[in-house]
Protein backbone atom coordinates (compact mmCIF):
# COMPACT_ATOMS: atom_id res chain seq x y z
CA UNK A 1 0.00 0.00 0.00
CA UNK A 2 2.84 2.11 0.59
CA UNK A 3 3.50 2.75 -3.23
CA UNK A 4 0.46 3.15 -3.66
CA UNK A 5 0.23 6.04 -2.21
CA UNK A 6 3.11 7.25 -3.00
CA UNK A 7 1.49 6.79 -6.84
CA UNK A 8 -1.26 9.13 -5.15
CA UNK A 9 1.17 11.63 -4.37
CA UNK A 10 2.11 11.80 -8.27
CA UNK A 11 -1.41 12.48 -8.92
CA UNK A 12 -2.15 14.78 -6.72
CA UNK A 13 1.29 16.79 -8.03
CA UNK A 14 -0.20 16.74 -11.45
CA UNK A 15 -3.86 18.30 -10.30
CA UNK A 16 -5.87 14.90 -10.28
CA UNK A 17 -7.55 12.93 -7.39
CA UNK A 18 -4.61 11.10 -5.31
CA UNK A 19 -5.93 8.06 -6.13
CA UNK A 20 -3.17 5.45 -6.59
CA UNK A 21 -2.55 1.82 -7.73
CA UNK A 22 0.09 -1.36 -8.11
CA UNK A 23 -0.25 -4.66 -9.64
CA UNK A 24 1.88 -7.61 -7.99
CA UNK A 25 3.01 -10.77 -8.97
CA UNK A 26 2.90 -13.58 -6.46
CA UNK A 27 6.44 -13.61 -6.12
CA UNK A 28 6.36 -9.92 -5.03
CA UNK A 29 7.40 -8.24 -8.04
CA UNK A 30 5.74 -4.99 -9.22
CA UNK A 31 4.36 -5.17 -12.60
CA UNK A 32 2.52 -1.94 -13.06
CA UNK A 33 2.16 1.13 -11.18
CA UNK A 34 -0.39 4.23 -11.62
CA UNK A 35 -2.27 6.95 -10.16
CA UNK A 36 -5.26 8.87 -11.90
CA UNK A 37 -3.81 10.92 -14.83
CA UNK A 38 -7.54 11.78 -16.23
CA UNK A 39 -6.63 15.21 -15.88
CA UNK A 40 -3.08 15.10 -17.47
CA UNK A 41 -4.35 12.75 -20.27
CA UNK A 42 -7.39 14.31 -20.71
CA UNK A 43 -8.63 10.29 -20.95
CA UNK A 44 -12.06 9.95 -18.63
CA UNK A 45 -10.48 6.15 -18.33
CA UNK A 46 -7.47 7.00 -17.41
CA UNK A 47 -7.99 5.75 -13.39
CA UNK A 48 -5.15 4.55 -11.37
CA UNK A 49 -5.95 0.77 -12.02
CA UNK A 50 -6.83 1.33 -15.28
CA UNK A 51 -3.39 2.56 -16.03
CA UNK A 52 -1.34 -0.11 -13.38
CA UNK A 53 -3.46 -2.90 -14.89
CA UNK A 54 -2.50 -2.12 -18.77
CA UNK A 55 1.41 -1.14 -17.77
CA UNK A 56 1.16 -5.05 -16.08
CA UNK A 57 -0.44 -6.52 -19.00
CA UNK A 58 2.19 -5.07 -22.00
CA UNK A 59 5.43 -5.86 -19.04
CA UNK A 60 3.79 -9.81 -19.45
CA UNK A 61 2.59 -9.87 -22.74
CA UNK A 62 -0.90 -10.75 -21.72
CA UNK A 63 -4.23 -9.53 -20.95
CA UNK A 64 -4.31 -12.36 -18.09
CA UNK A 65 -2.91 -11.47 -14.62
CA UNK A 66 -3.59 -14.64 -13.22
CA UNK A 67 -1.84 -14.93 -9.75
CA UNK A 68 -1.81 -10.72 -9.42
CA UNK A 69 -2.92 -8.70 -6.90
CA UNK A 70 -4.14 -5.18 -7.26
CA UNK A 71 -2.85 -2.55 -4.59
CA UNK A 72 -4.91 0.39 -4.58
CA UNK A 73 -5.88 3.62 -2.52
CA UNK A 74 -9.89 3.86 -3.00
CA UNK A 75 -12.01 1.43 -3.53
CA UNK A 76 -12.32 0.67 -7.39
CA UNK A 77 -15.46 2.26 -9.63
CA UNK A 78 -17.39 -0.19 -11.52
CA UNK A 79 -15.05 0.23 -14.34
CA UNK A 80 -12.17 -0.25 -12.70
CA UNK A 81 -13.87 -3.29 -11.20
CA UNK A 82 -14.67 -4.60 -13.72
CA UNK A 83 -11.80 -3.85 -15.38
CA UNK A 84 -10.06 -6.11 -12.52
CA UNK A 85 -12.65 -9.12 -12.94
CA UNK A 86 -11.53 -9.43 -16.66
CA UNK A 87 -7.86 -9.13 -15.85
CA UNK A 88 -8.38 -12.11 -13.78
CA UNK A 89 -6.52 -10.25 -10.85
CA UNK A 90 -6.57 -13.00 -7.96
CA UNK A 91 -6.69 -10.59 -5.14
CA UNK A 92 -7.90 -6.92 -4.44
CA UNK A 93 -6.10 -4.57 -1.78
CA UNK A 94 -7.81 -1.30 -1.17
CA UNK A 95 -7.67 1.44 1.47
CA UNK A 96 -10.37 3.68 1.59
CA UNK A 97 -14.26 3.29 1.01
CA UNK A 98 -15.98 4.84 -1.59
CA UNK A 99 -19.45 5.94 -0.69
CA UNK A 100 -20.38 7.42 -3.58
CA UNK A 101 -18.37 5.27 -6.75
CA UNK A 102 -17.36 2.28 -4.92
CA UNK A 103 -17.86 -0.60 -6.54
CA UNK A 104 -16.48 -3.51 -4.56
CA UNK A 105 -19.42 -3.14 -1.92
CA UNK A 106 -20.37 0.34 -1.51
CA UNK A 107 -22.67 0.93 -4.00
CA UNK A 108 -22.41 -2.54 -5.78
CA UNK A 109 -20.30 -5.36 -5.60
CA UNK A 110 -19.30 -5.84 -9.40
CA UNK A 111 -16.23 -8.45 -7.86
CA UNK A 112 -18.32 -10.67 -6.00
CA UNK A 113 -21.39 -10.99 -8.66
CA UNK A 114 -21.93 -14.22 -8.92
CA UNK A 115 -22.83 -13.98 -12.46
CA UNK A 116 -19.05 -13.39 -13.30
CA UNK A 117 -16.60 -16.21 -14.55
CA UNK A 118 -14.11 -14.99 -11.94
CA UNK A 119 -14.07 -13.33 -8.75
CA UNK A 120 -10.72 -12.48 -6.65
CA UNK A 121 -10.17 -12.18 -2.60
CA UNK A 122 -10.73 -9.07 -1.64
CA UNK A 123 -9.07 -7.27 1.49
CA UNK A 124 -10.70 -3.98 2.46
CA UNK A 125 -9.49 -1.18 4.55
CA UNK A 126 -5.85 -1.57 4.04
CA UNK A 127 -4.41 1.41 5.58
CA UNK A 128 -7.80 3.13 4.95
CA UNK A 129 -7.90 5.98 6.93
CA UNK A 130 -4.29 7.13 5.60
CA UNK A 131 -5.87 6.49 2.21
CA UNK A 132 -9.10 8.60 3.22
CA UNK A 133 -7.13 11.23 4.57
CA UNK A 134 -5.22 11.69 1.73
CA UNK A 135 -8.38 12.51 -0.27
CA UNK A 136 -9.89 14.30 2.35
CA UNK A 137 -6.69 16.78 2.21
CA UNK A 138 -7.03 16.72 -1.18
CA UNK A 139 -10.57 17.64 -1.93
CA UNK A 140 -10.50 20.35 1.45
CA UNK A 141 -7.30 21.92 -0.52
CA UNK A 142 -9.26 22.22 -3.57
CA UNK A 143 -12.24 23.91 -1.68
CA UNK A 144 -9.86 26.69 -0.19
CA UNK A 145 -8.40 27.42 -3.41
CA UNK A 146 -11.62 27.93 -5.15
CA UNK A 147 -12.83 29.80 -2.14
CA UNK A 148 -9.75 32.22 -3.05
CA UNK A 149 -10.75 32.80 -6.56
CA UNK A 150 -14.13 33.69 -5.88
CA UNK A 151 -13.44 36.16 -3.55
CA UNK A 152 -13.89 40.26 -4.90
CA UNK A 153 -10.25 41.56 -5.00
CA UNK A 154 -9.71 45.30 -3.18
CA UNK A 155 -8.23 47.64 -4.96
CA UNK A 156 -4.46 48.69 -3.53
Amino acid sequence: MGLALAEADLARAAGDVPVGAVVVAADGAVLGRGHNAREAAGDPTAHAEVVALRQAAARLGSWRLTGATLVVTLEPCTMCAGALVLARVDRLVYGAVDDKAGAVGSLWDVVRDRRLNHRPEVVAGVRGQECSEQLAAFFADRRTQRRDTRRPRTPD
